[in-house]
């Protein structure tokens, strides 16, 4: 039976150069409809690398300066992205040429979108953007490119990020998120109670959306 609440609240933090996090929605997007869940979702903004310059870096050189990665840990750390991607009907296309980008811009577009009710639509295909077809994401003509594709104006994203429009929103929401403890992503909370963080698996989402719909009746 329906109640006024039937609809499951689901906030997910994440940055779309962060590979785990498309992998974690997909992951989520499957339990959900295995489930048959109602639900709604928000995505919140999050920078694995708020620092980055502006021409990026190479996403080997990266991660070795970051987390010590070997170039044999990386490859096959890809080769398990690639994988696990291909079983959730994401193509990973990792090369080593790959650049990892600046996400500030991508993350003032995802804020604007959502009052046209296309930030899912948009994180999806950023997502794609950057790891499917090496798209220069930090790139206003780039950002303007991929919004038009979902259906947004691209003249008027262009004014967006030139203004900076919503530059103070997305750092207040990002610390807002920090501020309650979240240093890594993706971080999903159901219902504004319970967070999940990572990326947890098909049979792991299950059976915690089953969980949760017992504790919501």
């Amino acid at each position: 039976m329906s109640t006024p609440n039937s609809t499951l609240r689901i906030d997910i933090v994440s940055d779309v150069v962060c590979p785990w996090c498309i992998v974690g929605y997909r992951q989520l997007a499957q339990a959900l409809a295995a489930t048959g869940t109602e639900h709604e979702i928000h995505w919140h903004p999050f920078e694995l690398n708020p620092h980055m310059p502006a021409e990026g870096q190479n996403l080997r050189e990266h991660l070795a300066d970051k987390y010590g990665t070997s170039p044999e840990q990386s490859a096959e750390n890809r080769a398990r992205l690639s994988e696990i991607g291909a079983q959730l009907g994401f193509e990973f296309r990792f090369s080593d040429d790959m650049r990892m980008h600046n996400t500030f811009a991508a993350h003032q577009l995802l804020h604007w979108a959502e009052q046209f009710g296309r930030t899912h639509a948009l994180k999806q295909a950023l997502f794609a953007a950057h790891f499917t077809h090496h798209r220069e994401i930090s790139a206003p003509a780039v950002l303007a490119d991929v919004a038009a594709e979902v259906g947004l104006d691209r003249d008027e994203v262009l004014k967006v990020l030139a203004e900076q429009r919503y530059a103070g929103a997305v750092r207040s929401a990002e610390k807002a998120w920090v501020d309650q403890g979240i240093r890594a992503v993706p971080a999903i909370v159901f219902d504004r109670r319970h967070l999940v963080s990572g990326a947890q698996g098909v049979d792991n989402y299950t059976r915690i959306l089953e969980q949760l719909a017992e504790l919501r009746h």
